[in-house]
């Protein structure tokens, strides 16, 4: 009885890891500091963007960085925040080994920031589409050597990967584990192709599959391994010397990598295997994430044209107006009337938010190495987030919406609501059978 409950356990962790930073709206209440410390929840000044200065900003973080880590019982942190094409500051908080009392260093610690990896995987895939090796609207199984079924007579293509709009069902098997050996992405690629349960580019239901799928089309069609690729074409023109892809880690980055706990008071718990590397098996230090947000608010920097980044930073769907929309690869959220775009990400232990404002020239980093309590992480990357933008970003006076227009809007909420990323084909389907929510 309990293997069998520890592995729905492991399951149902590793279908909630892997995926984006759950919105605002859908977490606990906020972890906030106390009026003692109130830096994080005192409102904006006028003062702005002219505020966010190194000083400033790492006074604000004291005053809620511990707080927050102690409350949640979450052992380290690391954030960074990146300001007119430099680190502005980088800071480590409590921990990457408790039982022996090592700090988190922002420039080597290592952390796992799971489905931000995917960013990584984009920008490759865009790479290879300024090489004229990939075309965004082809079917994708111009590319691979197995087939994926047309559904409706409708091929998957690279645009519908990178949207999310590929129609998968998710899949759990094989996501994640421990002390395995990795088979070849190809293999498992094969292995595990996912049902199909919605016509491409109809329905946004978001895919590891999918993603890993798009790392290894860039192995394909760059004849090299996704890591190497990404080693070679992303990490050195960075200068990133403290991240990887590879699973385990290479000998010379272990020293570096953070423990991962389920509690900051409990002990270390074991390095995790992505099966599905590129959906997100980095491990980065904060310092080089900080890195990849100043190339991306450098029009793309040594990685990519401006033109291509400026592609793929633009919503790719707006058939609901003033809604959040996704773009090739990054997630968009308007946060206090300001455009941002980036993409959040878990594994069991590790948590993480990467924001960049492009408009602002401003980013921000979070990424915390324990489970913690009562869905603390969570709270803790959106508390600190949000806080950092009623700070330094404030909201623009904007005209009320009328009564009448509030209320035609609220009007199109009304309804039976399901969450379109959903397992179709094995028992996890009965998770979902239990998220339907009602309006009106």
């Amino acid at each position: 009885m309990f293997l069998w409950t520890h592995k729905v356990k492991l399951a149902v962790a590793a279908m909630l890891a892997l995926t984006v930073a759950i919105p605002a709206s859908t977490q606990q209440a906020p972890l906030t500091p106390q009026p003692a410390a109130a830096p994080a929840t005192q409102p904006a000044t006028p003062a702005g963007l002219d505020r966010l200065t190194k000083s400033d900003v790492d006074t604000w973080l004291d005053g809620y960085m511990p707080y927050a880590l102690g409350r949640g019982d979450i052992a380290g942190a690391v954030v960074v925040v990146v300001k007119d094409g430099a680190v502005l500051t980088q800071r480590g908080f409590g921990y990457s080994d408790v039982a022996n009392r090592k700090p988190v260093d922002p420039a080597t610690t290592l952390f796992r920031p799971g489905s931000t990896s995917k960013l990584f995987t984009w920008t490759a895939v865009m790479q290879q589409v300024e090489a004229g090796k990939i075309d965004l609207d082809a079917d994708i199984n111009t590319y691979l050597d197995f087939k994926i079924p047309p559904y409706d007579g409708k091929p998957i293509t690279m645009r519908h990967l990178m949207t999310h709009t590929a129609g998968f069902e998710e899949i759990i098997k094989g996501l994640l584990a421990f002390d395995i050996a990795l088979k070849p992405l190809g293999d498992i690629l094969k292995e595990r192709i996912p049902e199909r349960i919605y016509q491409p580019g109809t329905t946004p239901a978001y895919s590891n599959y999918a993603t890993a799928l798009a790392g290894y089309i860039v192995e394909r069609v760059s004849g090299q391994s996704f890591d190497t690729y990404v080693e070679r074409n992303i990490f050195d023109r960075l200068g990133m010397q403290y991240a990887s892809f590879r699973q385990p880690l290479p000998a010379k980055l272990k020293p570096f990598m953070s423990q991962g706990y389920e509690a900051g008071s409990g002990k270390a718990q074991r390095f995790e295997i992505i099966g599905m590397a590129p959906a997100g098996a980095l491990s980065a230090s904060g310092a080089d994430m900080g890195k990849f947000m100043l190339a991306f608010l450098n029009e793309g920097g040594p990685l990519l044209k401006p033109a291509t980044t400026a592609q793929m930073l633009t919503a790719q769907n707006l058939s609901v107006k003033g809604s959040n929309q996704m773009a090739l690869g990054f997630y968009e959220e308007w946060i206090n009337g300001r455009r941002a775009v980036g993409h959040g990400g878990d594994t069991v232990y590790f948590h993480t938010d990467l924001k960049i404002f492009p408009a602002e020239k401003v980013g921000i980093y979070i990424s915390v190495n324990s489970q913690g309590a009562g869905g603390a992480p969570g709270a803790v990357r959106t508390a600190l987030v949000e806080g950092f933008a009623d700070r330094y970003l404030p909201t623009a006076d904007t005209a009320p919406v009328e009564l009448a227009t509030a209320k035609e809007h609220a009007k199109l909420l009304v309804g039976s609501w399901t969450n379109s990323r959903r397992v179709a084909s094995s028992f996890a389907s009965f998770v979902y059978l239990l998220g339907e929510e009602k309006i009106g």
